[in-house]
């Protein structure tokens, strides 16, 4: 079923990226594949329109983008409503995060990283690629020009 997910999102997002992707010159990235968040990220980048090409060939590439898996902290049921009764209801939502580098493709060097954490993250993770995308073009684009 998650599979079926993914091809779907890459079956309807790539065509897309390929005709709407944005600039013809930038640095070349790789988002190394993570169970599916890469096409996230990806997406991530496209909606914030970060000055990239996106490649799907490693070799190609000025730079690799990796990211550890994503890490959902869930709330039992029972936590959640312990929690209401005897302090507060505040934060009691399933959270995620994941960490990101980029790497320099030619010197291995690690040029960039980036952690991200956010509430509901179980059923967020376009948020968190999203900010992932914003601090890649605020953080380290933007200081390369």
């Amino acid at each position: 079923m998650r599979l079926a997910k993914l091809l779907t999102c890459l079956v309807l997002i790539l065509p897309a990226a390929a005709a709407f992707a944005g600039p013809e010159s930038g640095p070349k990235l790789f988002i190394a594949p993570d169970g599916g968040f890469e096409t996230d990220i990806a997406a991530g980048i496209i909606r914030k329109h970060v000055p990239v090409i996106l490649v799907t060939d490693e070799a190609s590439a000025d730079f690799t983008l990796t990211a550890i898996p994503v890490e959902i902290h869930s709330e039992s049921t029972g936590s959640k409503v312990v929690r209401c009764l005897f302090a507060y209801c505040a934060g009691i939502q399933d959270s995620g995060k994941v960490s990101v580098q980029l790497v320099n493709a030619h010197s291995k060097a690690i040029v960039w990283a980036y952690n991200v954490a956010k509430q509901n993250g179980g059923r967020n993770n376009q948020s968190m690629a999203e900010a992932i995308a914003k601090h890649l073009n605020n953080d380290f684009l933007k200081k390369q020009e």
